[in-house]
């Protein structure tokens, strides 16, 4: 009965230098704190999938507010407009607005700020009407010509997160997503960090295919140890 005994554990003895000479032969690639930073994203969708505009914001409330903003600077300045015609005098707002005009010179400060802020403003409103918005809106693949479906990025991240979760050897993941990439890094506390990178890389350009997202986000997956505790 002794003897099997001595044989497993000379069995299990052997196993342990194995494991040790396949992590010393990929030190010089791998660490066994950090996995590699640059690692080259991959695309996650074929070519032949489909593509779908971006949704566009109502953006109700710039629209709201501006609409406000000239409706009531219209009202005041046609009922001034009407009181002078009806021999009543110009209000006072109007005639030191004019004087204003009329005697400050260009180079003003007051001046140059306000053009700026004008011109600012306008900016803001040129950009607003020139993109759609909603970034944190995925437009999905358009499968029916009369359906359109988006996917909230937060939902997406938090889909992806779940399912390297369930890779062997990963204790946390954080995942960030934009619109054109998702940056993966994961911690993990045992198994090779190119193992680990590798499933991870797997399950979730698979989990991005199953997304049907329309735009081919890149993946770009980073393994590596937890700190150590002094």
């Amino acid at each position: 009965m002794s003897e099997p005994q001595q044989g497993g554990g000379t069995d299990l003895t052997k196993a342990v230098p194995v494991m040790e000479a396949a992590g010393s032969g990929d030190e010089p690639e791998l660490d066994q704190s950090a996995s590699a930073a640059d690692y080259r994203p991959l695309p996650t969708l074929s070519g032949d999938d489909g593509s779908a505009p971006r949704f566009w914001s109502a953006r109700r409330v710039p629209a709201g507010l501006l609409a406000l903003l000239i409706l009531g600077g219209t009202g005041l300045l046609l009922y001034d407009i009407v009181a002078v015609r009806a021999d009543h005098p110009a209000m006072r707002w109007r005639r030191a607005l004019a004087r204003e005009l009329a005697e400050r010179p260009l180079e003003n400060t007051a001046v140059l700020a306000g053009a700026a802020a004008a011109a600012a403003i306008g900016l803001w409103l040129l950009v607003l009407a020139v993109t759609p918005g909603l970034r944190a809106l995925l437009p999905m693949r358009r499968t029916h010509a009369d359906v359109r479906a988006g996917l909230h990025r937060a939902a997406a991240a938090m889909v992806l997160r779940d399912r390297a979760m369930d890779v062997s050897g990963v204790r946390s993941v954080r995942v960030r997503m934009s619109r054109s990439k998702v940056d993966v890094r994961a911690v993990s506390h045992f198994r090779a960090l190119d193992d680990v990178r590798g499933d991870l890389d797997t399950t979730l350009a698979e989990t991005i295919r199953e997304l049907g997202l329309g735009r081919s986000p890149a993946l770009s997956v980073h393994v590596a140890r937890p700190g150590r505790k002094e």
